[in-house]
Parts: structure tokens; C-alpha cells; sequence
């Protein structure tokens, strides 16, 4: 078996589902990426506008890399309703398939660093950093060069025999491999995910302005939310998967024997009074080792609000909002005082 084989093999015997390998050109996306920042779509994400160089350029974030060894990793679980029908479900919270279990940041880091260090213990000395969507890195675009899937006009990542449905890592090497081709496009004439984006932010096939995503809305936009949205956003309150959910490819997309996916405190049929319920304590406690701990619970409760107002008409909720007014900040009064709005047309 060749080195490089011999790598692929190390990744699946971890418990990864794929293993490509790519170079650190990207020259195709310079000027891409570039220009998307220049229209200010990625918006509140400043990070985003940073180290662009380094991006664009992997040996200029790792000296000497000269191989990027990309992984994919399921995360889809079974869940107790279909999540189609849960966005049907008013009374009910929506939250990003990713983000039901713990959070995956901590399991494929230290999963990637086992698996450069086995690397090492065949192949001896080899310069290498680990990363999954932590640094300035170009994820999608070096796992398509590699191979992993091509990337789908809503931006996330396909694959023909598992969907979309998968987390992306990474390990920058100094080490030179042989590199695998990339995947043709097989989205052809489909617009599914176009069709379906509730706030248009696919302007245009394979071009997402963030500010308009309801993922971005709920997770990275951190103020309030623009009254043009929220409507759409519905009973969706961490995250939005719309684009996925219609997708043709993931109907071949394969559960995850992940047990840190499964879905934790029943949050893949939890009802929003339920959500909003939780004081800060509870939301801290019950979130611990959760991707959703990061927005925090004054964010947290401005999503539940409006899906709150989103929800057909029901006096409790009014009253609930009202008894509680007092007890919120400002920032959150102001979401009430919409959803309060949008109950009383509701009747």
C-alpha cells in the first residue's frame, strides 16, 4: 500500500467516512473570495475580512505546508419527528441539525491530532497543524480540491453517495503527497435549494450574501434582527437547514454512529415555550458542550421570541410576553414588542 493509502486507511480506521488530499493552490478563488467580501456578504463575521492572505495562501498560515489532508465526518442522526414537518410545527423549535448533540469542534480536533500522530509514529518526523472551521482556512474549497464533494449552488459541500450531511477537517503537512482529483458537478439544472431559501439569500446559484441566511441570523448576527426577516425565519431558532432538507443528493445521506450527535435535552422536539423558559442558569447548564453556548442567552431568547410571534395566535404567549417584559432587557423587549404585534394580526 502506498503512503498515501496507507494515510486514507489510518483516517477511516478513525472513524472518518472520507480522506482526500489536495495541494495548497487556490488560485481559482482568490479573486471569488475577494469580491464576496467586497460586497460586505459575509457582514457581521469580521473575521471573515481578515487574514485574507492566509486564506487564500495555506503555507502563509502554516509555514512550509505543503500537503492539506481533508476529512469528512457524518453528523446526520435519526430523529423523533422529520424535520420538514417540525418547520410545519409552530408550536415547536427548529434547530440546525448540526448543533442537537455536542459540539463538534472538540471531537475532530482531537481526533485529527490523533491521526497526524499516527501518521508520525509510521512515517516519522512531519510538520503538521490540525483544523476544523478554527483559523483562517478555506474548508469547502480545499475539500473540494480534494475530492471530499463539490460544492452545491447554496456553497455547502455534496457528495453523490452521502449528501451534505457532513462536518469538514483538516491537517496542514509539510509532508508531500499525492494529491486526488476533484469531483465534477452534478447539480445541473436543480435550483432546489435556491427555491426554497426563506429570505433569498442564494442570490445567485453557488453565491450565499450571509446576511440574509437565517443561519447567520440566529448564530453569527449578534444584534438585533432586521425586521425583513423575521418572518421567515419561523419557528427556526439556532440555525437553518432548508437548503439541505430539499437537496436530491442527500436522499442518499447515510446516520451517523456518532454517539456525541445524537440529540441531547430533547432538542429535536422541544417545544418553544419550553426554550423560552429557561433562565440563564438553565440555558448555560443544559447547553454545556453545545455549539449553541456560543450565542448566549440573551441570543438565544431573541430567536425564541420570534418564533414566538411567528406561531399561530395563542393568548398564553401574549400573556406569557407580557408578565415577563419587565423582567427582560431592552434588547429583547424590543423583539416581544414584534412579537406581541405579529400575535394580535395573527387573530
Amino acid at each position: 500500500m502506498s503512503k498515501t493509502e496507507t494515510i486514507k486507511q489510518i483516517g477511516r480506521d478513525l472513524g472518518f467516512q472520507q480522506v482526500g488530499i489536495t495541494d495548497v493552490r487556490l488560485d481559482p478563488h482568490h479573486q471569488l473570495y475577494q469580491q464576496w467580501i467586497a460586497r460586505n456578504f459575509h457582514g457581521e463575521m469580521s473575521y471573515m475580512a481578515r487574514n485574507v492572505s492566509k486564506r487564500l495562501h495555506p503555507p502563509e498560515l502554516v509555514p512550509d505546508t505543503l500537503s492539506v489532508i481533508c476529512v469528512r465526518l457524518d453528523y446526520l442522526v435519526a430523529e423523533q419527528q422529520n424535520p420538514l414537518d417540525l418547520l410545519e410545527r409552530d408550536d415547536l423549535a427548529y434547530v440546525s441539525r448540526y448543533a442537537l448533540g455536542r459540539d463538534y469542534h472538540k471531537l475532530m480536533r482531537k481526533r485529527l491530532k490523533t491521526f497526524a500522530e499516527r501518521i508520525v509514529e509510521i512515517y516519522g518526523k512531519m510538520g503538521y497543524r490540525v483544523f476544523t472551521d478554527s483559523a483562517p482556512v478555506l474548508e469547502k474549497a480545499l475539500a473540494a480540491k480534494a475530492g471530499i464533494g463539490w460544492q452545491g449552488k447554496h456553497s455547502n459541500l455534496l457528495q453523490r453517495d452521502h449528501g451534505s450531511w457532513f462536518f469538514l477537517g483538516e491537517i496542514f503537512t509539510d509532508m508531500e503527497l499525492e494529491i486526488d482529483a476533484p469531483l465534477e458537478n452534478h447539480c445541473g439544472r436543480c435550483t432546489s435549494c435556491i427555491d426554497i431559501c426563506p429570505t433569498a439569500a442564494i442570490v445567485e446559484p453557488y453565491l450565499l450574501d450571509a446576511r440574509r441566511c437565517i443561519s447567520y441570523l440566529t448564530i453569527e448576527h449578534r444584534s438585533e434582527i432586521p425586521l425583513e426577516f423575521r418572518a421567515a425565519i419561523g419557528n427556526r431558532i439556532y440555525g437553518c437547514d432548508d437548503c439541505q432538507l430539499v437537496c436530491p443528493w442527500n436522499r442518499f445521506a447515510k446516520y451517523s454512529n456518532e454517539p456525541d450527535f445524537q440529540p441531547r435535552h430533547g432538542l429535536d422536539k422541544i417545544s418553544l415555550m419550553e426554550c423560552y423558559r429557561w433562565s440563564e442558569a438553565e440555558f448555560l447548564h443544559k447547553m454545556e458542550g453545545s455549539a449553541i453556548r456560543r450565542i448566549g442567552h440573551q441570543c438565544w431568547l431573541r430567536n425564541v421570541v420570534i418564533a414566538l410571534g411567528n406561531a399561530a395566535h395563542d393568548p398564553h404567549i401574549i400573556a406569557t410576553l407580557k408578565r415577563d417584559y419587565a423582567a427582560h432587557s431592552g434588547f429583547i423587549r424590543h423583539h416581544i414588542d414584534w412579537a406581541i404585534q405579529q400575535q394580535s394580526n395573527a387573530k
